[in-house]
């Protein structure tokens, strides 16, 4: 059945109103209580879902609905193992320590989600910083490597992997994207340690006394729960679920009824709560449900209304200039103002019908690198991009630091992410000779500006309130 233009319509609906209603004051305070997106999600998703079993397309619906459990059961387990998880102490705010903070955070976000890895680490990050004055610079990379940017090597990192890996993406096959997932992060953590380095000279001399002698150890608390976060990764990688396809089809029977690896995951989030820390859990890390709550009411919306959606654009496919470089384009400019996740599926879907070899998951893998590459590294471009970003921001406000506007942010992330991306583009994904040289010049010009702002003396008083004022910073707080 072809699915008319028009049927596109409640999807972008569902999309707008996730990134235009929190950003509208009489609308945001009514918009973030989750049932109220759960409402509005179904407004738009029951018309779809009927529509869909009155045209005898049930397959399709059920496709949805499943993958949708699927989605939210692996967040669910995430979201509660490392609510159970918290890291103590204040360690010396220095360039070295901060950067080795968010080199962590990079690599474990990779494997507990982007989400546990922010929620884990900004809180020790925000107590080993709280006697500096410059904190907003630390929050905004924090954001870009913890949130977003380190969850690129495996399907627990950022949920679009994830839902690559429910339509056929091997587990393992985001391993592939080491060298860009080094990259990217490395030359973001030397531009923050560049950076904090000149923030660290601005600051007041009896502050950076009390940051010295005001230490404590780091120890983490909660280390039993990590036999949990062990467990989900096993179940994704190793245990089966349900097929989807198979169910929709009626080619499935007995005990392959059974969703062994959502159950899995279940009982590692139910052994969390019920052998986990409670002071850990509701005192220290303020543990809430209603971020995940928010997730469910929203993707119930998003994935009933993107099953027509996906149609179409499948149909409309090989009328689009998808390329390698368009494709990172698309998915990375939607990634940073959408979510990531249904974009990246969008994408997906649409790269299938793109013939090309060798294929993964009966997408281009070529194209597939450049999906996955925008939906993840683009996500960080603004604070609606992924869930993960406004919690962060949130808990840096909630522990006094000044955060930039969202067009502050913007501003922030065109100055020092964009630049690495493009470079990324030229040298991973462009193929010309032209394309791979203008990205080393990139590379060096990037590197000239590390090396001038770590050896650039801090500002000194010239004369009468005349300052040499250093490098524009995300925010001075």
């Amino acid at each position: 059945m072809d699915f008319p233009a028009w049927t596109l319509i409640p999807f972008v609906l569902m999309l707008l109103g996730i990134a235009v209603f929190p950003l509208v004051p009489r609308i945001a305070h009514v918009w973030e209580r989750p049932r109220n997106q759960l409402i509005y999600a179904l407004i738009l998703g029951m018309p779809v879902a009927i529509g869909l079993l009155i045209t005898s397309q049930p397959t399709l619906l059920a496709d949805a609905l499943i993958e949708y459990v699927q989605f939210i059961v692996l967040l669910l387990a995430l979201f509660t193992v490392s609510g159970a998880i918290v890291l103590r102490g204040d360690l010396a705010a220095t360039p070295r320590t901060n950067t080795a903070f968010l080199a962590v955070g990079g690599l474990l976000a990779s494997f507990i989600g982007t989400t546990g890895a922010a929620m884990l680490l900004i809180r020790p990050i925000l107590a080993t910083n709280a006697q500096r004055r410059y904190r907003a610079h630390t929050v905004v990379f924090t954001i870009f490597v913890v949130a977003n940017c380190g969850g690129l090597l495996t399907p627990l990192g950022d949920p679009p992997l994830f839902l690559g890996m429910l339509r056929g993406v091997p587990f393992t096959w985001t391993f592939h994207l080491i060298p860009e997932w080094l990259f990217v992060n490395a030359l973001l953590l030397l531009t923050y340690w560049a950076l904090d380095r000149r923030f660290h000279a601005r600051e007041d001399a009896a502050a950076l006394t009390r940051d010295t002698t005001e230490r404590q150890p780091l120890r983490l608390g909660g280390a039993a729960n990590l036999a949990w976060f062990a467990l989900i990764i096993l179940a994704v990688a190793k245990i089966p679920s349900l097929d989807a396809h198979a169910v929709a089809s009626g080619h499935i029977e007995g005990l392959n009824w059974v969703p062994w690896r959502e159950i899995v995951m279940l009982i590692a989030a139910g052994g969390s709560l019920l052998t986990g820390s409670k002071k850990i859990r509701w005192e220290e890390n303020q543990f809430a449900w209603a971020p995940i709550q928010e997730v469910g009411a929203l993707f119930i919306g998003i994935f009933v209304t993107m099953v027509p959606a996906l149609q179409v654009l499948r149909a409309a496919a090989p009328s689009f200039p998808l390329n390698e470089i368009t494709l990172f384009v698309f998915t990375g400019g939607l990634s940073s103002v959408l979510d990531n996740a249904p974009t990246y599926v969008t994408f997906f879907e649409m790269a299938t019908q793109i013939p090309g070899e060798p294929r993964v998951a009966n997408v281009p893998e070529a194209l597939l690198v450049s999906i996955s590459l925008g939906a993840v590294l683009c996500g960080a471009m603004t604070y609606i991009g992924n869930g993960p970003n406004f919690m962060v921001k949130s808990v840096a406000e909630d522990g006094g630091v000044k955060m930039p506007s969202f067009v502050g942010y913007i501003r922030a992330a065109f100055q020092y992410l964009a630049p690495i991306l493009l470079a990324m583009v030229l040298l991973f994904i462009a193929d010309p000779w032209w394309a791979k040289a203008l990205g080393a010049l990139t590379v060096l010009v990037l590197l000239w500006r590390v090396l001038r702002l770590a050896t650039s003396p801090p500002p000194q008083v010239l004369g009468r309130g005349t300052r040499r004022t250093a490098p524009e910073a995300p925010a001075e707080d």
